[in-house]
């Protein structure tokens, strides 16, 4: 299952971000998803929750918002809604789509931390996440 790997990589890098802020935990994560990418939402929910145990994002919510595949027609200069199953010819001319614009993606759009950490608590022990959402981590 593909999803673990991406689960473990994306507590991976929030973990390491938080460190480097000075975060004591992490309240949620935020997720944008294409819809080519490939994932089930279910399985990488699961797997997110078994990935942040026993670190900084122990207890963090997951958002996986989903991106729409669209496509470009470069000869007819048409855009347009690729949708599952993919079409991948365009509906104005008949075209292969030669640019995927969208649908691909998986990135962490947004991510908020919890309390600063306590110097006197070991690494990796979560903070009280409540009340404190402070988006700092945005990639494409």
């Amino acid at each position: 299952m593909h999803e673990m790997s991406l689960a473990l990589a994306v507590v991976d890098q929030v973990e390491e971000a938080a460190r480097e802020r000075g975060a004591g935990s992490v309240a949620s994560v935020r997720l944008s998803v294409g819809e080519l990418a490939g994932v089930v939402p279910q399985a990488l929910a699961f797997c997110f929750e078994l990935a942040c145990a026993g670190t900084l994002l122990e207890g963090a919510e997951l958002t996986a918002e989903t991106v729409p595949a669209r496509a470009h027609c470069v000869p007819c200069d048409r855009e347009w809604a690729v949708g599952m199953p993919p079409d991948l010819c365009c509906p104005g001319c008949g075209t292969p789509a030669q640019d995927l614009l969208s649908g691909r993606e998986l990135r962490i759009a947004e991510v908020h931390w919890g309390d600063p950490a306590d110097p006197a608590d070991p690494p990796g022990t979560p903070g009280s996440a409540a009340d404190s959402h402070h988006p700092v981590l945005e990639e494409s």
